[in-house]
């Protein structure tokens, strides 16, 4: 089973940019993705990209501003984030699908990661 581990979350100011990373125990050739959860408000989905790079998917909200990626060869994930709004703090969680198709469904994912929190003030 691969284990993830995501690093890189923090404090920003609006208008800030974040790194996250998302590092798996071994090789992966499944799609990854990036959900994020609020208090009170339901996992939602964030970001996919296929097993080799070549196919991503947003949610509208972060398009032009998150980016999705991934380097195979060092097992990681990142989730580039810049102009940062108030209404991205989240918790945000790495996770690997299923299949290598990109999936924007959570229960497309079977394994998840511990979450790295990313708080954005205004």
């Amino acid at each position: 089973q691969v284990q993830l581990v995501e690093s890189g979350g923090g404090l920003v100011q609006a208008g800030g940019s974040l790194r996250l990373s998302c590092a798996a125990s071994g090789r992966t050739f499944s799609t990854m993705g990036w959900f994020r959860q609020a208090p009170g408000k339901e996992r939602e989905f964030v970001a996919t990209v296929n097993w080799s790079g070549t196919n991503t998917q947003y949610r509208d909200s972060v398009k032009g501003r998150f980016t999705i990626a991934r380097d195979n060869a060092k097992n990681t994930v990142y989730l580039q984030m810049n102009s940062l709004k108030p209404e991205d703090t989240a918790t945000y969680y790495c996770a690997r699908a299923i299949g290598f198709l990109v999936q924007t469904a959570s229960e497309q994912y079977d394994n998840w990661g511990q979450g790295t929190q990313v708080t954005v003030s205004s």
